[in-house]
């Protein structure tokens, strides 16, 4: 499905009815992360995974992104749906970022957060390099070498060698990312706000759920956000790196399940 926005058309998958749930894709991937979430979790909620701009199937300008003008896009989808209704908006990863993006500008529409696999801490100036390196490994060797170069650490390592069909599904993902979304995505997280301060003001009930072989994003970012939520639940994930979703499903689902039924 597609809706047009303002400025841009966003792509987008829906399924299932009751509490809305809007899931928020990593980088440099596309909404098809969330395909067993949206076909699993039709029971507990309204599930929406869009494209971000510069992602899959949504337009891909050419232009600076941020965190901010991602939420802003996702506000407009919500609008576009018709649902004006505070909503539970989970990210994974830079999804996370962009969840506390959409929490910082449009908390009357949050009902609840779920942050996984994600901090909330802004980049150091090492991290900020990395992702200058990153813009210009993309543009000089395209983005098949950006995925070559991080789909080794996007999973557990038992998942990476155990399950090759899921390392060169997440490989063709990444790859097929436009370059204008990789790089407009590189430096919306590089220039992203610092949100460890807000940690404390959100009330909202909030889900922090990560994979406890992360190798991109360690445990302890995870544990450190939870010790700042005044009203939080934390679940470490056996057997998963940092896409948890798609390597423990059953039980990254199970903990979105529960945590629906909390309020």
């Amino acid at each position: 499905m597609r809706a047009q926005l303002s400025t841009i058309v966003l792509a987008y998958d829906a399924s299932g009815s009751g509490r809305p749930l809007l899931l928020i894709h990593g980088y440099p991937l596309n909404r098809t992360m969330w395909r067993p979430q949206v076909e699993n979790l039709t029971d507990a909620a309204r599930v929406i995974a869009p494209d971000l701009r510069g992602h899959g199937e949504s337009d891909a300008p050419a232009e600076p992104y941020s965190v901010d003008r991602l939420a802003d896009d996702l506000v407009e989808l919500l609008d576009d749906l018709g649902l004006a209704e505070p909503v539970v908006i989970g990210g994974l990863s830079m999804g996370g970022y962009v969840a506390l993006a959409f929490y910082r500008r449009h908390q009357a529409r949050v009902a609840g957060l779920i942050l996984a696999a994600t901090r909330a801490g802004a980049d150091s100036e090492a991290g900020k390099a990395n992702r200058d390196k990153a813009m210009a490994l993309a543009r000089e060797k395209g983005v098949g070498a950006i995925a070559d170069s991080m789909l080794p650490k996007m999973l557990a390592p038992e998942t990476y060698q155990t399950h090759p069909d899921l390392a060169q599904h997440l490989r063709h993902m990444m790859a097929d990312t436009p370059l204008n979304g990789v790089i407009g995505d590189l430096g919306a997280m590089r220039d992203r706000p610092d949100s460890t301060e807000l940690l404390g003001g959100i009330l909202k009930p909030v889900l922090v759920i990560h994979g406890q072989e992360d190798q991109l994003i360690p445990p302890s970012e995870a544990e450190a956000t939870f010790a700042r939520l005044p009203n939080a639940r934390l679940a470490l994930v056996p057997s998963a790196g940092h896409l948890l979703n798609l390597e423990q499903p059953e039980a990254f689902d199970a903990e979105v399940r529960t945590f629906l039924k909390s309020f």
